[in-house]
């Protein structure tokens, strides 16, 4: 299995000039690499495979001798992004899906460079990197297993971390027998099929005056000055804190429910055809249930339990004590049942119902 550590990075002025360095030089490898291929098919009706580009790579060297200043891995590595962004452009193409050609990327725009195999070593307190130098790092919590590959990030406030993908063996704990539907929703985040709810937390809308305060002082500062720099590092922050809150809570209550039971089952939401609901779309993003199920689905792995997926048809709408459909708006909060007189909370009923499904697709 494959888990990713990261961890905060505290490089000095020198070596911040190296990181910036290093960006610039895989954007504009980025950026030449996508022309290659992007001229090569309006031209000639050709696609450029990843073994070409890693040749034409070789001689941009020769021409252009500033690429030398950055570990050969990784300049490969950019190309691969490339691949893999004109895979899935033709992935969703095919499926339907809107396409998304790859963009050039403009300065600033590029923000992580990857060592997939070789060019660095931690040791203790430092991070070596190839071509770079000896990195403080602060190391929170210990590596378990063998180091994949390491990508230097940059935050939009300017903040450096280092993300390890390690590869490791699980010790699974035993499994546990009690099982427990999650139905999420907005006026309580999640609500379990044993009547516990969990509050739904809001953060984005806790700061949404500030960061409306901050974007307008960004709005209002003239381009190119430094006050509109330090207006937009206070937006980016802004904006960083939500996300790291709402990240923490789906962590505590992911892990909480982890342990309480051996299979938990939740719908399998089109969270993008969701949001195009413009009067939900902003509560929707807020909550972020594809987050919360994701890390559930990971930290499940390794404490011995299971995550079931089911279809959301009708879930709410269906009694769960004899099937029978009973249609509601999203304003009714109470399911009562005309045919067998079942009254109770309506989030409940819609996760005793999912409960039901994820038992009946375990037979």
């Amino acid at each position: 299995m494959l888990k990713t550590y990261r961890y905060r990075l505290y490089p000095t002025k020198s070596q911040v000039t190296l990181f910036e360095r290093t960006l610039e030089i895989c954007r504009w490898v980025y950026n030449d690499t996508l022309a290659l291929r992007k001229n090569a098919w309006e031209r000639e009706q050709r696609s450029v495979s990843l073994y070409e580009t890693n040749k034409i790579l070789t001689g941009w060297k020769r021409e252009q001798p500033e690429l030398k200043q950055v570990h050969s891995q990784v300049l490969q590595n950019v190309q691969m992004r490339i691949d893999l962004a004109f895979k899935a452009f033709f992935r969703r193409l095919k499926s339907g899906e809107q396409p998304g050609y790859p963009r050039f990327k403009g300065k600033g725009r590029y923000d992580s460079f990857t060592y997939p195999q070789s060019g660095f070593h931690l040791n203790e307190s430092r991070l070596n990197l190839s071509k770079i130098g000896d990195v403080r790092v602060v190391l929170h919590r210990p590596i378990e297993g063998t180091n994949k590959a390491l990508t230097i990030r940059r935050s939009a406030t300017g903040k450096w971390y280092a993300c390890f993908s390690v590869e490791y063996d699980p010790d699974l704990a035993p499994r546990k027998e009690t099982t427990m539907g999650v139905d999420v929703g907005l006026t309580s985040f999640a609500t379990l099929s044993n009547g516990e709810k969990i509050e739904n937390p809001r953060f984005f809308r806790t700061d949404e005056k500030a960061l409306a305060k901050a974007q307008r002082r960004l709005s209002k500062a003239e381009k190119g000055t430094p006050e509109r720099k330090t207006a937009r590092k206070i937006v980016a922050r802004v904006h960083e804190r939500i996300a790291n809150r709402r990240l923490n809570f789906a962590h505590q209550t992911s892990r909480q429910l982890v342990n309480r039971f051996g299979t938990i089952v939740f719908e399998d939401l089109n969270i993008t055809n969701m949001q195009k609901n413009h009067c939900l779309a902003k509560s929707i993003a807020d909550v972020a249930w594809n987050q919360f199920v994701t890390i559930t689905t990971s930290k499940a792995e390794d404490a011995g339990s299971h995550v079931i997926l089911v279809n959301p048809r009708n879930t709410s709408q269906m009694c769960s004590r004899c099937g029978m459909i009973v249609k509601k708006t999203l304003s009714d909060r109470v399911h009562a049942c005309p045919y067998c007189g079942l009254v109770m909370d309506r989030d409940q009923n819609a996760a005793v119902n999912i409960l039901r499904l994820g038992l009946q697709s375990l037979g």
